[in-house]
């Protein structure tokens, strides 16, 4: 007797962006173990070598590549399949006050989070690389919308562009039948909060009791909402910035 599971990715081939660690690698091995095919992509090699051993099955790829570079850029398109979904990933924290910031920090910050995601994902539909009825998914954040940390209006401008832009998608591609979401966590639990976030160790825990679940999320938690957005279970959803955040947001 067959299993009916209506978020199974059994067939589908998706491209993860910033799979090399934490949330987009959690987002790798969790497709992978509801059967899709994964290509990682990311710039570190040996990380992404990494995250192919994490995965279930051996139809997974990596490709290496800087999503900055319109050369790079190119030549990931160029290897790739015919996709059934994206998940875009990649991106750069930085805290820093509005007083201390400057025109190259606010390029930096939009090249890396807003610029080569916006850039690959028109490539992609371009170039007629997202198969119809195929779900393309940008990963934002909380702070698009909330004012939770000072501090965070570069990053959270990233956001909130990127979050705008998903919408412009969903009306201009429409006739594809592809959808477009985005995910917006609240904090998570990763190596790069601690070197993204200028805070002590008692100023995080203080910050964690702010979540109603007393806690931050894990990688997982945010890898279970990609899922649910690529699945067919969401074919009447697109449009909508999906928010999984501990309820610090409430």
């Amino acid at each position: 007797m067959t299993t009916y599971n209506p978020f199974s990715l059994e067939g589908k081939k998706i491209l993860i962006t910033g799979a090399s660690s934490g949330i987009g690698r959690s987002i790798a091995v969790e497709c992978s173990k509801m059967g899709a095919s994964v290509v990682a992509t990311g710039r570190n090699e040996e990380r992404l070598k990494e995250t192919l051993a994490m995965l279930d099955s051996t139809s997974n790829s990596y490709i290496v590549a800087d999503l900055n570079s319109d050369d790079e850029l190119n030549l990931l398109i160029n290897q790739l399949p015919e996709l059934d979904g994206v998940v875009l990933c990649a991106g750069i924290g930085m805290t820093l006050p509005i007083s201390f910031s400057s025109r190259d920090k606010f390029m930096k910050m939009f090249q890396t989070n807003f610029f080569s995601p916006i850039e690959l994902c028109r490539l992609l539909l371009r170039k007629k690389r997202i198969s119809k009825g195929g779900s393309v998914i940008f990963i934002s954040s909380v702070a698009s919308d909330y004012l939770i940390h000072n501090g965070n209006a570069v990053y959270g401008s990233t956001k909130s562009a990127l979050n705008s832009m998903m919408k412009y998608f969903v009306r201009e591609f429409s006739n594809r039948k592809i959808r477009f979401n985005s995910i917006c966590p609240g904090m998570v639990e990763t190596p790069l909060i601690h070197e993204e976030i200028n805070i002590t160790d008692e100023q995080f825990e203080k910050d964690r009791e702010t979540y109603p679940l007393k806690r931050y999320g894990k990688p997982e938690d945010i890898a279970y909402g990609a899922i649910y957005l690529l699945s067919d279970a969401t074919s009447w959803i697109t449009g909508h910035s999906l928010v999984i955040d501990g309820g610090v947001t409430v």
